[in-house]
């Protein structure tokens, strides 16, 4: 990595931190607020979170050819202004209509800042350098949402509006934060990346969605990744909610230590976790994690039907997020680098846009299933999401096989670059694209090897 490469990706690092510490001033109580706080009631708090997420859903589609075309970091700023004028209306919305406006444009706006943020990290990053890159971004989100959680915690007082108001404008400005931050970065442009920024304000022609879906690496990749979010993240504050509250008698304020356990095992383990999985192949890290989730589903099957003390029960519920925590440390330097180096050097943005939107997908669809589940089908839920995870790790070993040995395990890479031409989205079979990555390498290897980077 350059020096120039690694001082944007310093404060590109910085950025994403301080917009998650905005997150996590609101983001726990929003419920609280719309319902609560405003008095508007619990439907309205439930339309106000949908709306949050189908913004999300609406944007993201769009999102990654404009990355593509005009850059990530005018994207990121807009979106950036987008969220802090949604955070900032949010605060004073005192109407269904204002509420439900206010949450679509900040749910628009974060949507937006992933794939941009992602995108900016593969520019700042090799294949050498990326899987730390994104570990340490995932650390340092966690560390902030955190963060955010506790102080605004401090600062809430349900019987004060004000406070709450107090929160969203917090937020707010930590997106303008972010915006001002990432202008003052000066984007490197490695050989290997040229491609990916076009100078003539339009990516190659040949792209979209058509070579996405022809791109049978990434479509796997694409499905995992929705049942890695549908089978965790998707549970979270729904169906796992519901089941520990229903199922397992937990106190509502256990909730809270349990998140607290995740969170901390994060931040704790990840960097011991980065030691141990980034010389090891990417598919069969993710094939752990599978395994991993399934025992913390059996873990929580107990908790709720072990018929075991309290103290037990309680237990078992908060281990069942910590070892929920561990999968996520395992999978940040894993998942994320793998979709940069499957993109062809045209499409980093429009591939970090359609695995989010998957991610999206999942976070929606997995409380409306998982909710009722949890609360009343405490044993079939429990059977359906140990199921669910054991398909992570079956899914992850039939993509190891259509990777090139490079893009599975990125140790193997003699020269730091990203190997890409070897899996470009024509539809060829995974022994097919294996021999690419074991001759000689494509143009922008060799570029990249001949300017030492």
């Amino acid at each position: 990595m350059t020096r120039e490469m690694g001082a944007a990706l310093r404060r590109i690092q910085l950025g994403s931190a301080l917009s998650a510490f905005g997150l996590g001033f609101t983001v726990p109580y929003l419920y609280v607020y719309v319902a609560q706080v405003r008095d508007l009631g619990a439907g309205t708090a439930g339309v106000v979170l949908a709306a949050f997420a189908m913004a999300a859903l609406a944007v993201l589609p769009f999102t990654g050819r404009a990355i593509d075309r005009r850059g990530p970091l005018p994207v990121l700023v807009v979106a950036s202004v987008l969220a802090s004028v949604g955070a900032a209306a949010l605060g004073f919305a005192s109407s269904v209509p204002a509420a439900v406006l206010s949450a679509a444009v900040l749910g628009a706006g974060t949507a937006v800042m992933q794939p941009a943020l992602a995108t900016m990290l593969v520019w700042c990053s090799s294949t050498a350098t990326r899987t730390r890159a994104f570990a340490t971004q995932f650390f340092l989100q966690n560390l902030g949402l955190g963060l955010g959680g506790l102080v605004g915690g401090q600062l809430v007082d349900v019987s004060r509006p004000a406070s709450f108001t107090m929160l969203f404008l917090i937020e707010a400005v930590m997106f303008v934060v972010l915006g001002v931050v990432v202008t003052t970065v000066r984007m490197p442009r490695p050989a290997s990346l040229g491609g990916a920024r076009p100078t003539d304000g339009s990516a190659a022609k040949g792209g979209g969605m058509r070579a996405l879906l022809s791109h049978r690496a990434m479509v796997q990749l694409c499905v995992l990744g929705f049942v890695l979010f549908f089978a965790c993240y998707g549970q979270f504050e729904s169906g796992l909610a519901a089941y520990g509250t229903e199922a397992a008698g937990i106190a509502p304020s256990t909730l809270g230590f349990a998140l607290a356990a995740n969170t901390a095992v994060i931040v704790v383990a990840q960097f011991v976790v980065l030691r141990l999985v980034e010389r090891r192949r990417r598919s069969r890290v993710i094939a752990a994690v599978g395994l991993i989730w399934a025992f913390a589903w059996i873990v929580a099957g107990y908790a709720g039907l072990g018929h075991g003390s309290q103290t037990m029960a309680t237990a078992a519920f908060i281990s069942t997020y910590a070892l929920f925590g561990l999968g996520e440390a395992m999978l940040s330097p894993t998942v994320a680098p793998l979709v940069a180096d499957l993109a062809p050097e045209s499409m980093v943005g429009q591939y970090n846009s359609a695995f989010a939107l998957c991610k999206q997908l999942a976070l929606a669809v997995g409380p409306a299933v998982g909710g009722p589940m949890g609360a009343s089908l405490h044993g079939p839920y429990i059977v359906t999401f140990v199921l669910f995870s054991l398909g992570i790790t079956v899914l992850a070993l039939r993509l190891g096989r259509r990777l090139t040995p490079v893009q599975d395990q990125p140790s193997l890479a003699g020269v730091p670059s990203r190997v890409v031409a070897v899996s470009l989205p024509e539809g060829g079979d995974g022994a097919d694209s294996a021999a690419a990555g074991a001759g000689s390498p494509p143009a922008s290897t060799a570029a990249s090897a001949s300017s030492g980077h």
